[in-house]
């Protein structure tokens, strides 16, 4: 059994990382052996993942993720997976073909909404030059230029929080902690550049599963669980019938970011969850500033427990045997070890 991180943002969307090489040499250094892409709209980084993996003997996992919208759960009032907006549905895919597949319909919702996204972030990069000119700041973001330097093509509000911090505070003793706070206080809601998102940014839940199932992958539904006050949204609280309800919407597989989830509940959710026939996987995104480690912990541990481990071992041997057009654990989990094995004896 090898330590495994199935859910990382590249610079492909935005990441902690400057690219994909720091990635995966972060997760050499860590001796995270299997590890997932799982950028935002884009597969655009499989082809390096790949070659990054095969050059520090690692297993690669290919994952998407998208922002959808479930128009009976927001009509309901119902906070699924989104704290904030009911409704609002976030859902990655596991085990995308490589090399990539999707094409026809599928490939230009993917675009338009890649695109529809973008749109949005340029309008917040224009409404923030105004409130830097409203400043008496000198200071302007070119959207071009932020593209063309800090993105590998899609741009999120993270961007222009890095570039802003960059303008104003380039030295600054936490950057990470000044990007949050502009992003918060600027580009959020109720900030000077907020720019409420277009309808059109938000494909139907089933849409989405359509595309990750056209490009070959498993729809995935990310769990947030409990946060630091114990709290849960109104889908989650109920385990029983969120996974009933997951079971009817077409899911068969979960996933967590560890470090949101204490031991114990993490520990309930996925052990329930996998019991119940889902494949359930673990990740850590470094989709913000901050920069943690790639081995996976909780919120209250340094290290995954045993059980934890386990299951996401399981999990992702159920990912690779997707991936490779084969249908089961053993048959992933003789996958990875091979590979890994190849690769150690090479080395």
């Amino acid at each position: 059994m090898f330590d495994v991180n199935a859910h990382i943002h590249t610079p492909y969307s935005f990441s902690a990382f400057k690219s994909v090489d720091e990635a995966l040499d972060h997760a050499a250094t860590e001796d995270v052996k299997v590890v997932g892409i799982n950028d935002f709209y884009s597969m655009d980084g499989y082809g390096a993942w790949k070659e990054g993996c095969a050059r520090r003997g690692l297993y690669p996992l290919f994952g998407i993720e998208f922002i959808s919208l479930n128009a009976a759960d927001q009509a309901a009032g119902l906070r699924v997976n989104d704290p904030n907006n009911p409704g609002r549905t976030y859902i990655s895919g596991k085990g995308l073909a490589y090399p990539v597949k999707l094409s026809g319909k599928p490939l230009r919702q993917l675009e338009e909404v890649k695109a529809e996204s973008n749109a949005q972030v340029e309008k917040m990069c224009g409404k923030l030059n105004l409130w830097l000119q409203e400043q008496g700041s000198d200071v302007r973001l070119d959207f071009e230029e932020i593209k063309a330097k800090l993105t590998q093509g899609s741009i999120r509000e993270r961007h222009l929080a890095k570039a802003l911090r960059l303008a104003l505070y380039p030295d600054a003793e936490n950057p990470a902690k000044l990007e949050n706070e502009l992003r918060s206080k600027l580009l959020k809601a109720g900030g000077a550049a907020f720019v409420p998102e277009d309808p059109r940014a938000f494909l139907p839940t089933e849409t989405v599963q359509e595309i990750i199932e056209a490009a070959g992958g498993i729809p995935t539904y990310p769990f947030l669980a409990d946060d630091a006050k114990g709290n849960f949204t109104d889908f989650e609280g109920d385990l029983m019938q969120a996974a009933d309800t997951l079971k009817k919407r077409g899911f068969r597989s979960v996933e967590f970011i560890t470090t949101r989830n204490t031991t114990a509940v993490l520990e309930q959710y996925a052990g329930y969850l996998e019991d119940e026939g889902f494949i359930v996987s673990f990740g850590s995104e470094h989709n913000t500033p901050a920069m943690e480690p790639v081995r996976l912990h909780t919120r209250d541990a340094a290290e995954l427990s045993e059980k934890l481990k386990a299951i996401n071992w399981r999990g992702a041997c159920a990912i690779a045997a997707h991936q490779a057009g084969k249908d089961s654990i053993a048959a992933g989990e003789d996958l990875i070890i091979k590979a890994l094995d190849s690769s150690l004896r090479s080395e």
